[in-house]
């Protein structure tokens, strides 16, 4: 009994000792190994807008996103070193802390607390000396009230050094707080924060920044619960890297009307190619796709049919369809395995975004399939707002979730393809998307 008590003993010291020996005697460990980006993921940029050089990781700035930690942190102590090229104008950039996997809605940010990283700007509600603030629908209390009431925590002295020199950070997260040391005072902080628990992150924003030194020593959890903690990375990969239209079939007719504008890709409704259409070049089967987009089209009024639940549409006295006029925004949708047919329809009609068009219209399919691919319920935002679809497709069934709210479920597709590209639609009108990430789901 001795013996294995023994036994159990040294089997789980050995992993703590693992550990210890990656972390030096103050129990910081390097967060960043000088080589490659080895335990980061680049989220939604170009391949070239992270890279290392000299034990550095140099972000171009181009286009707006975020470099992330490949799992979560809660509590911890991050020590790094940044430097802005930008002399003499403004250099932008930041550290996310407990943010989400994802950027959040029509944004190339992540939702979580930003610790300002920037040179050469100073106003009555921002400086260039440690700001920290609540990004797109996160939380905090600052330290000290903001002059104009936002949750951003101005630092109380000036102590970061202009662009071509390096500064040094201490940011401490414990338990929803966050503390920052610049150059060896603190100088500002927030409480309260939610999420508090999450991944960290470098942010892109327009300017060229350096950064070096990183490290990291975790401390022991507050148990935070689901509702304060981000979301956990699923395995969502980009089809858009915000600076050109790689992975995508890019014909020549596409130039100058499919235009990737930073994390935005516009679409003027005017392309010239004979496929007007814009495919992924990959083919997909079983996946889950986030896609952002928002109707950018003047209103112009139009009649059109009253829908029913079950897809019929709505009949007057005379027998003949019921028209109502509404204000027409525009119309696009999101093409699924090559098939035109399974498309997930954008557009300004009172029934909403999500339906599936084609196998609504066709009364060739039972009524429990027209029925199943008319939505529940309407869930689009405004026009020229931005919307996010979740659309999952397994087997020959659908489920679309539009601004969290399930508009289509597992809606059955008979005759849809097993495999096949995803397309943005051409339908005539301006539109922008942003936020296109997959992730293929396996047995």
């Amino acid at each position: 009994m001795l013996r294995c008590n023994r036994l159990l003993v040294s089997l789980l010291v050995l992993p703590i000792l693992a550990i210890a020996s990656q972390a030096g005697d103050d129990g910081f460990r390097p967060l960043f190994n000088g080589k490659d980006l080895s335990g980061w993921v680049n989220v939604n940029c170009h391949p070239d807008t992270f890279f290392v050089k000299d034990n550095m990781i140099v972000t171009t700035g181009k286009p707006t996103g975020f470099l992330r930690t490949d799992r979560q942190y809660e509590n911890f102590i991050l020590e790094f070193d940044w430097m802005h090229l930008n002399k003499d104008k403004m250099g932008n950039s930041g550290l996310f802390v407990w943010g989400d996997p994802i950027p959040a809605t029509g944004t190339g940010y992540t939702r979580g607390i930003e610790v300002q990283v920037l040179v050469n700007f100073e106003a009555d509600w921002a400086t260039s000396h440690g700001d920290i603030f609540s990004i797109w629908g996160a939380k905090c209390k600052p330290d000290r009230p903001h002059p104009k009431g936002a949750e951003r925590c101005l630092p109380s002295e000036k102590r970061c050094k202009g662009g071509g020199e390096w500064n040094h950070y201490r940011v401490t997260g414990i338990n929803g707080a966050i503390k920052l040391e610049v150059n060896g005072k603190e100088v500002s902080g927030v409480s309260e924060c939610n999420p508090r628990k999450g991944y960290l992150a470098l942010e892109s924003e327009g300017a060229e920044c350096w950064f070096k030194n990183i490290r990291i020593k975790e401390l022991p959890s507050t148990r935070p619960s689901p509702k304060v903690t981000a979301d956990e990375a699923l395995g969502f990969v980009s089809l858009y890297n915000g600076i050109d239209l790689s992975g995508w079939k890019q014909d020549k007719g596409h130039e100058g009307h499919w235009r990737p504008t930073d994390w935005r890709l516009v679409y003027d409704g005017k392309s010239e190619a004979k496929d007007k259409n814009l495919w992924s070049e990959k083919e997909f089967g079983d996946f889950q796709l986030v896609v952002d987009w928002r109707l950018m089209g003047e209103p112009k009024k139009k009649m059109i049919p009253v829908i029913l639940p079950n897809g019929d549409h709505e009949k007057g006295a005379d027998g003949k369809d019921k028209q109502i006029e509404i204000d027409d925004f525009g119309d696009s949708g999101i093409y699924l395995r090559g098939s035109g047919k399974a498309q997930i329809n954008i557009w300004s009609w009172p029934i909403g975004s999500g339906e599936v068009y084609s196998y609504r219209m066709d009364k060739k399919q039972p009524p429990e399939v027209r029925a199943g691919v008319t939505p529940k319920v309407k869930a689009d935002n405004k026009p020229k707002v931005w919307n996010r679809f979740l659309i999952t497709m397994k087997g020959d069934r659908l489920t679309v979730v539009l601004n969290g709210k399930t508009v289509i479920e597992n809606a059955h597709l008979p005759g849809v393809p097993a495999r096949g590209p995803i397309a943005l639609q051409h339908h005539g009108d301006p539109l922008e998307f942003a936020n296109i990430f997959v992730r293929e789901l396996k047995d």
